[in-house]
């Protein structure tokens, strides 16, 4: 079983060159944050990642949370690991400074989230909620609201949860029945919730939820949710935990993988109801909570980079020391000279560098909406993240499901032995495409909410700067055919999206049928996209004289190799949406 090692040179590289943090952070006014600040940063988040937080992923795996007479316990380990990340202040690295935080970009809280979720997907994943229940607090609460509890969250003294699903309301919470009862300063919330991320634990002294709920007076529908900050301990005079709220996990959920994170049945209000305090206005509570789930799902899709780097780290070393062949002359060779193994190396390889730089670039897009001088350019860098978010999410988590599969195949039959611990990366990556959104829900905004009800305003300005990406690929002695292939890619991007414009308005179906391939097809688009920049600024470097010689030149071969393999997956994707959705409707449902 392989160590973690965080990828120093290529988070550096797309930070410096892809994303130019120097220049971001001098446009944000932040003139004491810089590239060798973030080098700093980095590298001590890599050693809380490797030294404490990686050893713990498989007694997670294999000592997963349990629920006592005091509520979930935790597993071995977890509380010291989360101390030893509170203490270190990394909980407050990106939050307000009026609150506790530190405020540094988002871009950088991306890249450090990286580390968190490659050591350790589940333990990572109590932060994340963290972060995302602050984010909608900051947003939407009111200042008492604010002033009550984001500080101890934004340390990391207490974490959050969000609330949304129920036993009857999956992805439809049109259908949330958990109720609100006002009872003078508060509300008093009955209901239960499942599939709740870290709903209780052991390891702090309270926990924030968010929880969606219903007003008596509530219109139907998602136009009646209201939001609430239902605490585990209600605060005293002094604002520390003091009596416990009726809001209790009655079960645990056994999972195909993230064993360490415990999946909670939240029950609220069984007794005398739990108390909750109202976020915002009244029925307005869906579009706060998108706030906590756009951040989410930008953090998930960061977790399918994250388990894939961790699951190609593992399948290299193998390939390495994995003896299986005989010379001519009888001496031995290990797996990694065959043209196979190396095939799903590259693969591997290829798909986690697009990728990487997809999630930094939609990550500074949000720091560039939140820095903005101007309305004008704050709802330019703001509609960008709208359109990244659900290909972040969607595209980076299927392809980790792709690459943590290759990375099990690489170790053969050892990869289908739990000891090897190749195969928890492969069950903890398979919830990814679930959570926060389905893939077909990403689809479904990216073609909806993000193309149609803007008539592909979006996406062609998006296409626009991949051209000019392409036209200095062109004009690259070196890396002309490059470009040439990513012109292909551009040119299906642009046909994908015309063929969406002319034939939803005619064929109610024809949306559904084709949003999962316009999303993947505009994801292999995008790391086409990123891998064209990176092969620019590499050769530039290399022309220069400067840099890493040996790391740049990798840089190259592997954007040929997503070029010659991965990119041309685009067509396929095109040739899928042109079909359109007849065969796809065209079956009875009794046939099935």
């Amino acid at each position: 079983m392989s160590d973690y090692i965080h990828p120093y040179r290529d988070a550096e590289f797309v930070i410096n060159e892809l994303v130019e943090f120097d220049q971001l952070c001098s446009d944000a006014g932040l003139d004491e944050v810089n590239a060798e600040l973030a080098s700093v940063i980095l590298t001590e988040a890599g050693k809380l990642g490797s030294e404490v937080l990686a050893p713990l992923n498989v007694v997670g795996d294999t000592q997963g949370a349990k629920l006592g007479e005091q509520g979930v316990e935790q597993t071995p380990g977890f509380a010291e690991a989360y101390a030893q990340y509170m203490e270190n202040g990394w909980a407050s690295l990106t939050c307000a400074e009026e609150f506790g935080g530190q405020n540094l970009p988002n871009l950088l809280g991306t890249a450090v989230n990286e580390i968190w979720q490659s050591s350790n997907l589940a333990f990572a994943l109590c932060p994340l909620l963290g972060q995302g229940a602050i984010e909608a607090i900051a947003h939407h609460g009111s200042d008492e609201l604010k002033q009550t509890w984001l500080p101890n969250m934004i340390s990391g003294t207490w974490t959050g949860t969000m609330n949304l699903t129920e036993p009857d309301a999956g992805s439809d919470l049109a259908a949330v029945k958990t109720r609100a009862v006002p009872n003078g300063d508060h509300y008093l919330i009955t209901g239960q919730k499942i599939f709740i991320t870290w709903g209780d634990h052991q390891m702090t002294d309270n926990i924030v939820h968010l929880v969606l709920a219903r007003l008596p007076d509530a219109p139907a529908g998602v136009k009646g949710i209201s939001l609430f900050v239902v605490p585990k301990f209600l605060l005293d005079d002094n604002g520390n935990p003091a009596v416990r709220n009726d809001a209790h996990c009655v079960s645990l959920e056994h999972k195909l993988g993230i064993h360490g994170s415990p999946t909670c049945v939240m029950s609220f209000g069984d007794n005398e109801g739990a108390v909750g305090y109202l976020v915002g206005e009244p029925h307005k509570g869906l579009a706060y909570m998108f706030t906590m789930m756009n951040h989410a799902r930008q953090g998930v899709g960061l977790q399918g980079l994250a388990i894939a780097e961790r699951s190609y780290q593992q399948a290299v070393a193998y390939a390495k020391e994995r003896i299986q062949g005989t010379n001519r002359d009888g001496s031995r060779f290990a797996i990694i000279k065959y043209p196979d193994v190396r095939r799903m190396l590259m693969q591997m390889k290829a798909s986690i560098e697009a990728m990487r730089g997809l999630a930094y670039v939609a990550a500074a897009e949000i720091d560039r909406s939140h820095y903005a001088q101007d309305a004008a350019s704050a709802a330019k860098h703001q509609g960008r993240v709208e359109l990244l978010t659900p290909i972040v999410k969607g595209w980076l988590t299927e392809l980790a499901q792709e690459v943590t599969y290759l990375g099990t195949q690489v170790h053969g039959g050892m990869g289908f032995i739990e000891e090897t611990g190749s195969a928890q990366h492969y069950r903890d990556a398979r919830i990814l495409t679930i959570y926060e959104g389905t893939t077909g829900i990403q689809a479904l905004d990216l073609v909806g909410r993000k193309t149609l009800l803007n008539n592909g305003e979006l996406l062609a300005e998006l296409l626009a700067e991949i051209e000019q990406t392409v036209v200095a690929l062109e004009g690259s002695e070196q890396l002309s055919a490059l470009g040439g292939a990513l012109r292909t890619a551009l040119t299906g991007g642009q046909q994908a999206r015309q063929w969406l414009l002319d034939n939803a308005p005619a064929d109610r179906d024809a949306a559904g049928s084709v949003s999962v391939n316009f999303m993947m097809l505009f994801g292999y688009l995008c790391g086409g996209w990123m891998m064209g920049k990176s092969a620019l600024k590499a050769q530039a470097q290399l022309d220069a004289g400067q840099g890493d010689t040996e790391f740049l030149n990798a840089k190259q071969a592997t954007v040929r190799f997503y070029c010659d393999h991965l990119l041309p997956r685009v067509q396929a994707n095109l040739a899928s949406i042109q079909a359109g959705s007849g065969s796809i409707m065209e079956l009875p449902e009794d046939l099935f």
